[in-house]
């Protein structure tokens, strides 16, 4: 699994509003409905379960990256957000540091499987110091899609 085949068209935001965690996924998921990734009449179902998900514990891991994640019954396939914030955003992150890239995943609830891989790729390329600078640094939706690509190209080093 690539990390551009889960980000779809419409999946990447530059430049996020928000200051916390909440407002920074309902700004997330409304991009998403805004590129009709995802359905506007699943808002709130959407939206609820993801913070839901972030009461039951963070996904702010450090480093100044949050993978807020769902599987969702009427999620029909999977997709990836991708975020970024200038100016960082209070995720309740583990090192208690802000996030400034955030990765939001959602997921049909009936492929787990799927969903472990697509975490598997998130958090593999997240390890990476320079996959997290380069996205930190991009400034357009083409700069993270180059990211991606050189991502799922192994062109990225350390």
């Amino acid at each position: 699994m690539k990390l551009s085949e889960i980000v779809p068209e419409g999946g990447i935001h530059i430049g996020l509003r928000a200051s916390e965690r909440d407002e920074a996924i309902t700004e997330i998921v409304d991009a998403l409905i805004a590129s009709k990734v995802v359905r506007a009449d699943m808002r709130q179902e959407v939206l609820n379960a993801v913070l839901e998900r972030e009461r039951r514990g963070s996904t702010g891991f450090g480093k100044g990256v949050a993978v807020p994640h769902v599987k969702h019954a009427n999620i029909k396939k999977m997709a990836a957000a991708i975020a970024t914030s200038e100016h960082g955003v209070d995720f309740n992150a583990l090192d208690k540091q802000p996030v400034y890239s955030i990765f939001l995943l959602l997921s049909p609830a009936g492929s787990p499987e799927d969903h472990l891989q697509a975490m598997e790729v998130i958090f593999k390329n997240l390890s990476l110091d320079k996959f997290r600078r380069f996205l930190r640094q991009a400034s357009s939706v083409e700069e993270v899609r180059t990211l991606l690509d050189d991502a799922d190209n192994q062109r990225l080093v350390g």
